[in-house]
């Protein structure tokens, strides 16, 4: 006779059968091996090629979620801030995929720049041939990480399928008078022989990059005209759409400065010749058309170059034509960040004195016929500024010496002067280099055949543009070519930008939070006031991790770094091993000449991808420094060994027949299954919450490894026949998948594949599918959530409601039901509601907020305010 206990047990391995062939699945061997490096491996292996590869469905857009990681320049090695940023992105990503978005997380490479062609020298190589040689390789690294790029819309700065269209953006600028040439100081590397920006020398005057003394030379420059937007891209931070910017917000903000003046272009003349372009800012324009001469700082760029140099130095007022003369003195007060200043003697009295002590004529009751609107729109048309800007913020310079770089599409006419290459003749490619005897490329100037062309206005002889562009440009818009990377008749299709952008989450290192978020943002700025991109700024939340973090060993008497093998510790201090010379421990950024890295192959070789996973996102916020510390890897491992163990025993107690029904106390089992349930929507909520809002992931590693406790403490009863304790476990293993996805999957498979079935039916498990494809857990509609009432910022009330309800409030209905609470009514009914705010979290409390016209409430005592744990 079959009975129904045969006929489950058989339902349950002919669907282990079907469900092994369909994954291929290893052995139920497994089960009774340890937790070893080795079984990790051989889980990995197994599961490598069958997580999800994160294709994205352009047919529906509706339901993106664009993931946007700051592409990594190849240098051959990831490092372990590689893998963090990546690690933390992917974890992001997964969790929407498996709540239903339709994720985009794109990779590509920062191709262009300096340390490749150095690199490629030092190498005897050609840069291309170096460079994507390090492609190759990184990108096999990456992969291993289980990392779910969209390998197929992968870009490359260097390819010119992708510089076709920087060159195509540089000539749009360029036709928007957005690009200008000009003389200008520069800071001069002797040693890669290139020009470098402001932010690349330190604070010794040394080069970022080689170490030599910086010099300080005169060059012909390319400039965007990046301060024209500079009040759009401050205003642009008060964004309500911009989220989770924190202290970026205040970083761009101060280096933009606030917009209270305006800047005007004047023209220096020597001997009635042009020679550059001079940026005068004024906080009244009504006073440029009355400008009588103009203030040069002593050692100014125009001081050392021109009038050191020149007997007759002019200064043009574009406004006016008038050429204006100089007046070199420290005696006044120059503008922050200015090297001039406008000479009003109509106006000041300082001015009024050094203008009669240098014979500057003037008139006494000068005053302008245009109002400051009209001179700002003059400006404009002359493209002589008149927009509003900070004193010291400047334009953005391009040009770069050196050959790696996307050439700048300008040709160089004698008659006509210079002209874009027309865009049916981009890409302007560069040519292909030797190496020279001295094992330099210098620049494009040796490339003579590929130099010389005619000119697309004249067609007379003419020449190309050496220099190359700053790499930085090829980084500001690479978040839409992934888009649509294969398109050859235009950048990206607008219509997919318009569904797609803006990037939903940008994660990246605090390093690139000023320059790279600055120039990204100008140039999707750019974009979209040309009808390019749906809105002005292209990213909503942003997410800056900290730096990984390694010890550092120095000997206190010669400074120099010792390994960690060289040093010993008594006590708390460390000694060399030899010599005993005292020696400093520090925590700093993971470098090669401090000899504090670590390798993530090694990390990977000692302890598992899915373990290196978790040790870079536990034990801090993603947004705070990470010291690579062994002493918190314990924690980690020990969990994993607990993970694997309740699945070892879920699966022995489920075939355990010795474990009867009838024997076990059903109100005592009832009670614990009441805290399983209420401890299953404590955790979800929790974790989702540390996934969707606050992005602790280390908080949610904390969270998982409560509920492996709640788990553990389980009776063999419960873990036998309680219907949530089979909940509770699936969802344990569901939320970890985003952060170890293999390791989850091989524990998901051991508990899909285990006798005695309980939740057949429960529509959070599809128990056919692998576990990266299964839903992200939902709290249970009837599981009791919070409204938090606040007043001015202080939480004065909580009603508690279920999920079914707190899901249905909207602001209105938010308001009413806070405004029927007699202690809300004690603390507006005196005031007027100046705001409200309703903020809803799926699956999380809710909050609203009550702003009235008295913000302090210091006369007040406000024993009855409560404390909200993670309050927004």
């Amino acid at each position: 006779m079959i009975t129904r206990e045969i006929l489950t047990r058989f339902n349950n391995l002919r669907f282990f059968r079907k469900y092994s062939a369909n994954c291929r699945y290893l052995s139920n061997d497994i089960w009774n091996e340890e937790l070893s490096i080795d079984l990790k491996r051989k889980i990995e292996k197994h599961w490598k090629d069958k997580l999800c590869l994160g294709t994205f469905d352009r047919n529906n857009a509706g339901k993106k979620f664009y993931v946007l990681s700051m592409f990594p320049y190849p240098s051959g090695n990831l490092h372990m801030g590689h893998v963090r940023v990546y690690v933390i992105a992917d974890s992001i990503a997964r969790f929407h995929r498996m709540n239903g978005q339709n994720v985009f997380q794109p990779m590509g490479w920062d191709a262009f720049g300096l340390p490749a062609e150095n690199a490629a020298i030092l190498h005897g190589l050609k840069p291309d041939e170096w460079t994507y040689s390090n492609i190759d390789h990184m990108k096999k690294q990456l992969q291993e990480l289980g990392c779910s790029f969209d390998w197929t819309n992968e870009v490359t700065t260097c390819d010119p399928s992708y510089y076709k269209w920087t060159q195509w953006f540089f000539i749009k600028m360029f036709q928007s008078k957005l690009i200008y040439s000009k003389e200008a100081e520069v800071n001069w590397d002797p040693v890669d022989e290139t020009v470098l920006a402001n932010e690349q020398v330190d604070e010794k005057g040394h080069s970022w990059r080689s170490g030599a003394v910086v010099e300080k030379k005169i060059f012909k420059q390319w400039f965007i005209r990046t301060t024209q937007f500079s009040k759009a891209l401050f205003e642009g931070l008060n964004d309500p759409s911009l989220m989770n910017w924190r202290d970026i917000i205040n970083l761009q903000k101060h280096w933009i400065g606030e917009c209270y003046g305006y800047r005007f272009d004047f023209q220096v003349y020597t001997d009635n010749v042009y020679r550059t372009m001079l940026n005068i800012w004024t906080q009244h324009p009504e006073h440029v058309p009355l400008a009588t001469f103009i203030y040069i700082k002593p050692n100014s760029f125009v001081h050392k170059y021109y009038v050191q140099n020149h007997k007759n130095v002019h200064i043009k007022n574009l406004i006016t034509g008038n050429m204006l003369p100089i007046l070199v003195t420290n005696r006044v007060e120059f503008p922050d960040g200015q090297e001039t200043r406008l000479g009003l003697p109509h106006a000041f009295s300082i001015d009024e004195e050094l203008a009669k002590e240098h014979n500057f004529t003037y008139s006494v009751n000068q005053e302008s016929h245009l109002s400051r609107e009209a001179i700002c729109e003059k400006a404009k048309e002359l493209n002589a500024g008149g927009y509003p800007v900070s004193s010291k913020l400047q334009d953005w310079p391009i040009s770069r010496q050196r050959y790696w770089g996307t050439p700048i599409p300008i040709i160089h006419c004698n008659d006509c002067g210079a002209q874009a290459v027309p865009e049916d003749k981009l890409p302007v490619k560069l040519p292909a280099l030797d190496l020279q005897s001295n094992k330099k490329i210098k620049s494009l100037k040796l490339a003579e055949e590929w130099i010389k062309t005619t000119c697309p206005k004249c067609g007379k002889e003419a020449k190309r543009e050496t220099d190359t562009m700053d790499t930085f440009v090829d980084s500001s818009w690479y978040y839409l070519r992934y888009l649509d990377p294969n398109n050859n008749s235009q950048p990206f299709n607008k219509t997919l930008a318009s569904q797609m952008m803006p990037v939903d989450i940008y994660v990246g290192g605090k390093e690139h939070a000023v320059l790279h978020l600055y120039y990204a943002r100008f140039f999707n700025h750019f974009l979209h006031s040309i009808g390019f991109t749906p809105s002005s700024e292209p990213f909503k939340k942003l997410l800056v991790q900290g730096m990984v973090m390694g010890q550092c060993f120095k000997n206190k008497i010669n400074g120099s770094y010792l390994k960690e093998d060289e040093v010993v510790k008594i006590g708390k201090t460390y000694f060399t091993k030899n010599g005993n010379h005292p020696v400093i421990a520090t925590w700093e950024k993971m470098s090669k000449s401090k000899l504090n890295g670590v390798e993530p192959k090694s990390t990977i070789k000692e302890f598992g991808v899915d373990t290196m996973r978790l040790l870079i996102l536990s034990s801090v916020a993603p947004t705070s420094n990470r010291n690579w510390n062994s002493d918190t890897f314990p924690g980690i491992l020990n969990w994993q060994n607990r993970l694997w163990l309740t699945i070892r025993e879920f699966r022995s107690v489920r075939k355990n027949n010795n474990i009867l029904r009838d024997t076990i106390n059903l109100s005592a089992f009832q009670k614990e299954e009441i805290k399983l349930n209420n401890n299953r929507n404590y955790y979800v909520k929790k974790t989702s919450s540390n996934f969707r809002k606050s992005y602790q992931l280390s908080v949610a590693i904390s969270k998982l490894q409560g509920l492996t406790n709640v788990l553990r403490k389980s009776s063999k009863e419960l873990v036998k026949y309680s219907t949530e304790y089979e909940k509770l476990l699936a969802v344990q293993i569901i939320m970890i998948a985003p952060m170890a996805p293999h390791f989850a999957s091989a524990l998901w498979s051991g508990f899909v594949s285990a006798p005695g079935r309980i939740n057949e039916n429960w529509d959070q498990i599809n128990w056919n599918d692998d576990v990266i494809n299964q839903k992200w857990p939902q709290v249970d509609c009837d599981y009791t959530l919070k409204l938090y009432c606040l007043v001015n910022n202080a939480v004065k009330c909580v009603l508690e409601m279920p999920k079914r309800e707190i899901t249905l409030l909207n602001k209105e209905e938010a308001v009413k039901l806070a405004m029927k609470q007699d202690i809300i009514k004690q603390y507006t009914s005196s005031w007027t509601i100046i705001n409200t705010e309703f903020q809803n979290y799926e699956d999380d409390d809710a909050y609203i907020y009550i702003k009235t016209d008295r913000i302090s409430v210091s006369n007040t005592k406000c024993t009855d305010s409560i404390t909200v744990e993670n309050k927004v």
